[in-house]
Order: C-alpha cells, then structure tokens, then sequence
C-alpha cells in the first residue's frame, strides 16, 4: 500500500474516533491556560488525555459537561486527580494524522490516557505499550465482544465507552408499498432493489464513500464471529493458513453486482461524504435504503426525524440481518508518568455507574452487560440482534491485518474501476505484509 493511502487510511481511523468521542463540547481553541500551569507548581494529582478533538475547560460546571465530561467528573471527585485534556488539531500537527501522533506520544509517554482508534490499539498493544486493563474491576462486567475487540497477546488493552454498531436504515413504507418484506439474506437484498428499480426508483441504495464496507464485513464474518470457532479462526488468519481475501471474496462480489446492476451509483458514492450526499433523498422518500452508525437515528441533523416510519436492520448474510461494530478504546500507557491513577481513572470512567450516566446522556449501546437503556423505536430491530449477541466485529485488535480503514480503501478501489481479484490481490497483500512482520 502506497505511503498516500496509508495516511488515507489512517484518516479514516481518526474519523472513527472523533465519532465516537461522544459529542465532546469544544472551546473553540487550545487548552484553558488553567489547564497549562507547570505541574511542579501543583500540588493536585493529574491525569493527562489525549484524544481527538477538543475538550471543554475541566474546571467548567459539571451540568456544562458531555457525557464523556461526566465520567472524567466522577473520576477526579472519586480519586482527587484532575485531568488535562491534551487535544489533537489538524492545525497543530498539519500533515501528522491523529493515529500517527497517538502512536508517536504514547511510544515516547508523552500522556497517560488515550482515546485509540482500533489500528493504533493494535500496533501499540504488540509492542507491549499499553497496560493490561483486565485486571480492573469494571472489566469483569464488560460483554464479551468488547474483550474480543480489545485484546491483543492476551491482554485488555482498551475499553470503550460505547458500543457504535452500524446498519440498514430502511423506508418502512416504501417497502409496504411495493409488498416487500425487510430483507434477511444478500438474496433477499437483491430483489428488493430489482422490484425497487422496476417500480421507478432508479437507485435504490444510498451510498457513500465510507460505509460500504459493512456490506462486506457482514457477509465475510457472520459464520466466524457467531459461529464455534472464533478464535480458531482468527488464529489461522494471522499465521497465513487462511486468507483474508476468501473471506472478504463474496462481499465484494455482492458489491460488484449492485454496481453492475446500478442498484448503487459507484461514482457518485465514490465522491460523497456520509449523509450529506445520501441523506436529502432518503428523507425526501425517493430512497429507500441508506447505511449509517447508530447515532444517526437519535439526531435530527441526520435521520433522528423522518415523515416515515424507519426502522434500522442489519447488514444482509447468510445468518439474517447482521450488524457491524468496530471500535475505539480508552488505553493507558503501560510506561506512563501517572499510569496507576490513569487505570484508575478509566475503572470509574467504565465503570456500570458511570456508563449509566454516558448511556443514557447519549442514548448508546453500553460496553458493560449490566447496563440497559431504552433506544428510540427505529433502533430495536439492531438493538436486538446485538443483545442477542449476534453481530460482526468491523475491527479486532486480535486480528494481524487492520480490518476497517484497510477495507474501506479496497472498497474505494472497487467503486474506481478495480475487479473483485484486484481487490482481493491488495487483501493478500497486507496479510503477507503482516505475516513477513511477525517473522521478523
């Protein structure tokens, strides 16, 4: 992969991070200069954060505070520390990407606590730079795809504060109308679209240039993430025995033939931002199928508020309607200067208090099993798939080959022009890239 594309796919891991940072509120600038004062002239304890975006000033009223801001607020009142924000800016880091710096400050232990995309949380965690969080008494009540998701070599390097799923946000009534039901299987998926097509809805699928992926997530992983034999499958992928690309394969002829078919308009998908190209016509009732995360039906500036009953599904497989999580955690250097109370920290930040609080401010699917929360209507028929625990994962720090940037960029290649084997050729190889790493 070029030296572009890896800073094209490292973007899209910041993108997912910032998604998840949880509404974070922001000061419009650097640091409150309160929260730059030398720490040899404090007595107070401090915990320093990094994460993507900026943060409100700590000192603020706690009711002033996002949800994440709460937890942070339970820590500092429970432990007497108080966290810096440390926040990355395109401005200040120019052409450094987000995961590029969090691998450069926490290889140097520049901070203490980190929010990390799922490729950072990967690479760190082989290098033995982050500390093993199994061991904090929150983690005995975390689900087990959050322990599946997180653990690198053994250890729980990192934990959520939310579990972001993605699926299908479908017209209810469109399909009604033309007497269809919600589809199940790739199968079912197709003829949808074609009674779509021949009715006059010339594109029934809204797409964009960054979510397509879960289509091929969901085909791919359905029967090895819900299958006997996970991690015995995971385990092949990452000696070589298995190849990414024959799982990856029918996904990506799934998306070939909904290009082909016209079902999704591969060039303009190919240039459109997530929601805003899709997003008019969907709510205008001329589509009846988009793709988005899971908050995009709690908000009204995306599809929080339609004129028509909506429902959000999962992905089509061969095990019905599949939802698509990948991940992002919170991390704690394994060196770093205030790692005892930074773990500390993140016990309070996920513990099912707290998460309780983070929940139902933002209305998100807890990481803890213990903690519930009534999501809108439109969610439930992907809310119950997920407590089920039915889904796949969309990134796995267990996996050698980084799953979510690395598949969306391949499916950006197949929207170009490329054919399915091209595709699966650039599959094979980041797997023997992997592999010749780990031999070295």
């Amino acid at each position: 992969m070029s030296k572009r594309a890896v800073k094209r796919k490292s973007w899209i891991s910041a993108g997912l991070a910032a998604l998840t940072v949880l509404f974070l509120a922001s000061c419009g600038g650097h640091e409150d200069p309160k929260n730059l004062i030398p720490q040899d002239k404090r007595e107070e304890r401090v915990v320093n954060l990094f994460s993507p975006m900026e943060k409100i000033d700590p000192d603020a009223e706690n009711v002033a505070r996002a949800a994440s801001d709460l937890t942070v607020a339970m820590a500092e009142e429970a432990l007497g520390v108080t966290m810096v924000y440390r926040t990355y800016t395109a401005e200040d880091y120019q052409d450094k990407t987000y995961d590029e710096v969090c691998l450069d400050r926490v290889r140097n232990n520049m901070d203490d606590l980190y929010l990390l995309n799922p490729d950072a949380v990967m690479a760190l965690g082989a290098e033995g730079r982050l500390m093993d969080l199994s061991g904090l008494d929150s983690a005995k009540n975390l689900r087990e795809i959050i322990r599946v998701a997180n653990t690198v070599d053994g250890k729980l390097v990192a934990i959520p504060q939310e579990v972001v799923a993605y699926g299908l946000f479908v017209n209810v009534d469109l399909f009604r109308q033309y007497g269809l039901t919600l589809p199940e299987t790739p199968e079912e998926f197709l003829e949808c679209c074609r009674v779509f097509q021949e009715n006059g809805i010339e594109t029934p699928v809204g797409a964009n240039r960054w979510w397509l992926e879960n289509f091929a997530f969901a085909q791919a992983y359905a029967d090895l993430y819900n299958g006997e034999n996970t991690q015995a499958e995971i385990a092949a992928l990452n000696s070589g025995e298995a190849r990414y690309s024959d799982y990856m394969r029918p996904g990506f002829e799934f998306l070939q033939t909904l290009i082909d078919r016209g079902y999704i308009d591969a060039e303009k998908a190919a240039v459109s931002e997530a929601i805003e190209a899709e997003g008019p016509d969907f709510l205008a009732g001329k589509t009846p199928i988009v793709m988005a995360y899971w908050g995009a039906a709690n908000t009204e500036t995306a599809y929080g508020k339609t004129d028509f009953e909506m429902q959000v599904i999962g992905f089509p497989s061969s095990r019905g309607q599949m939802p698509v999580i990948p991940m992002t955690g919170l991390a704690v250097g394994a060196d770093a200067e205030h790692r005892e109370d930074a773990a500390k920290a993140v016990d309070i930040m996920v513990s099912d208090e707290a998460l309780q609080v983070y929940s139902e401010t933002n209305r998100v699917i807890s990481p803890s099993k213990n903690v519930k929360v009534d999501c809108v209507p439109a969610l439930r028929p992907l809310n119950d798939r997920i407590e089920e625990g039915v889904y796949v994962l969309g990134s796995n720090a267990g996996m050698s080959v980084e799953q979510w940037g690395n598949t969306c960029l391949i499916v950006r290649e197949l929207l170009g022009g490329a054919t399915v084997d091209e595709c699966m050729a650039a599959f094979d190889a980041l797997q023997d890239e992997a592999l010749s790493r780990a031999e070295q």
